[in-house]
């Protein structure tokens, strides 16, 4: 969600709530508010759980995160799709590597914590190798 809307959303909240209840409205209003908070912070903490579980930068295919990838996809949910957190190659612009055990991986973008574009790397096959 867009921090401008969420601000606009809880001032509107907490305007409502004092106009229709007065200080108990704004109480409800707060409560509210709270608890969306709350629930953004716990859907945080258990991506980053999962995560946390993984070896950083692995997963286990490259190319079925690529064939998931979607543009504006926030990096949470990026998080979410690979269960690990990417290692990250440079800083501006924001780029992170996620690789598989075949060599294959995939480097996303992010701008303002957002999936602008990706790339999926795949190691060359020897012609030797291919026989």
């Amino acid at each position: 969600m867009n921090p401008w809307l969420g601000w606009a959303l809880a001032a509107a909240a907490l305007f409502l709530g004092w106009r229709s209840y007065g200080w108990p409205g704004i109480a409800l209003a707060f409560s509210v508010i709270v608890f969306w908070l709350l629930l953004q912070f716990n859907r945080s903490v258990r991506a980053m759980g999962g995560a946390s579980e993984s070896p950083v930068g692995r997963i286990d295919s490259a190319v079925m995160l690529n064939a998931k990838l979607r543009e504006r996809l926030p990096m949470l949910e990026v998080i979410k799709l690979t269960k690990s957190l990417g290692q990250r190659i440079s800083d501006e612009p924001e780029v992170w590597r996620w690789a598989d055990e075949g060599g294959s991986s995939v480097e996303v973008t992010f701008v303002n914590g957002r999936c602008s574009h990706w790339i999926l790397q795949r190691p060359e096959i020897s012609e030797e190798a291919a026989e």
